[in-house]
């Protein structure tokens, strides 16, 4: 073939490689990553979970960086561009460095069919690897044991929230989805479980390796009221925070999976008192309910299983009074779209349905049947829903969003939710505001 000379087409490439979008194995990575010599000589930090796992990742990097030392981010997926999948020191790679490692990950294949997953995560892996960093944040992509981060022996895992999400791949329970999150975890190394009921199958395999178990209230908990909040862990504690800049009502329970994480690994990374405030105070992470100033409204939350939904349902009901909501949703075919509909019910006052760019994503017209199918299934003792709720279809997000502000009252809320693609959507061309014509 010949070879691709941008990051377009290597990334064309990868998607040509397998007719597997996942395929979740870890033999076909690891050889080629043994081959590639793919190590760390620095201290790994590896976050699996259902929920919460980029907001993790994020107050690491920002902590962590607070406190001088240089820390490398692997995320996924991406937003708009395939760049923001790598940060190093808060700032997003560029494209072309890493061109040279798609051309070793290609050298190193050897005919192993790698998926698009597998091939991009080696590339980051081994540019992050000849960085010369003193920290590198991984986050797993799906499941756990068998997701191609895991192939990089992890210093500390997180284990975030634990809940249904890519049940086909994972198993059809929280014990089984638990057991493979678990595989993560290694022996005598730390495992911080920042859920609060963890399934047991991760309790288990924690004890059965013998990792260093951190439990949420057990070797690290927190309590707060609404001005501040404090952390404890084993041997330290940090009183009188400020709550972090990133918000939602599970942004707690991530910061203090955070904060056992960076006091277990403390005798490699240390990290100071005021680290730990200025990093809470100062991280972002775009599509986390993101709320965007201007009228209207405008809240951009990637939520895009029951659960996350859930606690994005619970943050706008915080946010006070607003006369309308719209929103707008793109979700991808094989989640519980029903679910995630109900949990909105009773805050929505208009729909806006949006086709995704991407062969799993559900149309407009199947959102609408689950729509329809969640009106028709509602509990006698559910909810008043709001009166006149409409409903529209839409061939694109950013389609969906304008006609959303062209509808909505200029003290309303518009919502963005249901998957990164969705988000992405708007944010791919600028966000149109009610306020002005450019874009901001």
């Amino acid at each position: 073939m010949t070879t691709p000379s941008s990051l377009p087409e290597w990334l064309a490439h990868c998607e040509r490689l397998h007719p597997a979008t996942i395929d979740l194995t870890l033999e076909r990575v690891q050889r080629v990553g043994e081959r590639l010599g793919l190590r760390f000589s620095c201290p790994v930090f590896t976050v699996a979970g259902t929920n919460g796992k980029g907001s993790t990742c994020a107050m690491l990097e920002a902590i962590l960086m607070q406190s001088g030392w240089r820390v490398g981010v692997y995320t996924s997926p991406h937003l708009v561009h395939f760049e923001e999948r790598c940060r190093i020191d808060g700032a997003i790679v560029e494209a072309a460095a890493l061109l040279p490692h798609f051309e070793a990950v290609e050298g190193a294949r050897q005919g192993e069919t790698l998926t698009y997953f597998e091939f991009t995560t080696l590339a980051i892996l081994r540019h992050m690897s000849q960085l010369g960093l003193d920290a590198v944040v991984l986050e797993v992509g799906l499941g756990g044991r068998l997701d191609a981060v895991n192939v990089i022996d992890t210093d500390c895992a997180i284990l975030t929230s634990i809940d249904l999400d890519h049940m086909d791949y994972l198993g059809p329970d929280r014990e089984s989805i638990g057991a493979e999150k678990a595989g993560i975890l290694r022996t005598g190394r730390p495992a911080i479980v920042s859920d609060p009921v963890p399934p047991q199958s991760v309790i288990d395999r924690a004890r059965e390796i013998g990792a260093d178990l951190w439990r949420f209230g057990q070797d690290f908990n927190y309590s707060g009221d609404k001005q501040q909040w404090a952390w404890a862990g084993r041997t330290r504690r940090h009183n009188g925070l400020a709550y972090p800049a990133l918000r939602g009502a599970n942004q707690l329970l991530n910061a203090s999976g955070v904060l056992a994480a960076l006091e277990a690994m403390r005798p490699r990374l240390p990290v100071t008192a005021q680290a730990v405030r200025n990093g809470l105070a100062m991280v972002e992470l775009p599509g986390r309910f993101q709320i965007v100033p201007g009228e209207p409204t405008l809240v951009l939350d990637v939520a895009h299983n029951p659960h996350a939904v859930a606690t994005l349902a619970e943050n706008l009901d915080q946010m006070g009074f607003y006369p309308g909501t719209h929103v707008v949703f793109g979700a991808m075919r094989d989640k519980d779209i029903e679910a995630m509909i109900v949990w909105m019910l009773p805050l929505v006052d208009a729909w806006h349905f949006t086709d995704l760019p991407t062969p799993r994503g559900a149309t407009a017209l199947e959102l609408e049947a689950f729509y329809e199918q969640a009106l028709r299934r509602r509990s006698a003792g559910a909810a008043p829903l709001p009166p006149g709720v409409q409903a529209s279809r839409h061939d694109s997000p950013q389609a969906a969003l304008l006609k959303a502000l062209e509808q909505t009252d200029p003290t309303g809320r518009i919502v963005v939710f249901g998957s990164f693609y969705t988000v992405g959507g708007v944010l791919e061309h600028g966000l149109a505001r009610r306020a002005a014509k450019h874009l901001v």
